[in-house]
């Protein structure tokens, strides 16, 4: 099994010989992205994101997952994958959604009361958020790369997690990570991350998956920083 340093290295290597379609493909996506960020209500936001850019996103992923593959793949077949993967897609951004509400909706209530209780009931909703959003780092992937129905992907997508942690939370660390640095530059996230974000994910679930059936030997302390799942 690859170490995450490997991935990201290949990673890397795939995003520069690929990067007319990371760009092309980042900047569609953003084209729906941005407005909704800039010129709509936070309440509303949360739904039109789910309705209308995720599913962009997981036809960004298919296409990436083509490429990967070594097959051709362009706009027509990101908006395609957009079509065939819009249902799950909708269902994962309003999952998303609901514990972002969560998060945030916490945080308004507990944050403006005193008391170490409030604030011990807010980290706790905070880290239940976030190893939700840890687990479902193979969700969409999953839907892409083996055709699986939402809630078996989801489901699925816990499974390798618990089979995993250290591997999942690595991988989860290097995509905030390089979420962070560019959303930094604001306009290298725009034009940039979806495609990056697609094609380092979909690395990480296709080298968990092969592990898990077997079609890669496991190497074990290969993670990064010597920890495996």
């Amino acid at each position: 099994m690859k170490s995450l340093g490997g991935i990201m290295v290949q990673a890397g290597g795939s995003v520069y010989r690929e990067m007319i379609k990371v760009f092309l493909f980042s900047a569609v996506s953003s084209l729906v992205l941005v407005p909704l960020v800039l010129f709509v209500p936070a309440g509303l936001a949360l739904v039109l994101v789910p309705l209308l850019y995720a599913p962009l996103v997981a036809g960004i992923f298919h296409a990436m997952h083509r490429l990967l593959a070594g097959e051709r793949a362009g706009l027509k077949t990101m908006l395609a994958g957009a079509v065939r993967y819009f249902a799950p897609a909708v269902l994962f951004g309003l999952m998303c959604s609901v514990f972002i509400l969560i998060l945030v909706s916490t945080w308004w209530y507990y944050g403006q009361r005193d008391g170490m209780w409030n604030w011990a009931l807010a980290i706790f909703q905070t880290y239940f958020v976030v190893m939700v959003f840890i687990s479902q780092l193979y969700t969409l992937p999953l839907i892409v790369q083996r055709q699986e129905p939402f809630f078996r992907a989801v489901g699925r997508s816990v499974k390798l997690t618990v089979l995993r942690p250290g591997y999942t939370i690595g991988a989860f660390f290097q995509l905030v990570c390089v979420t962070v640095v560019l959303a930094a530059t604001v306009v290298g996230f725009a034009v940039l991350y979806a495609g990056i974000a697609a094609i380092y994910v979909n690395l990480v679930v296709r080298n968990v998956l092969n592990a898990a059936e077997g079609s890669e030997p496991s190497q074990d302390g290969e993670a990064i920083g010597g920890v495996t799942g």
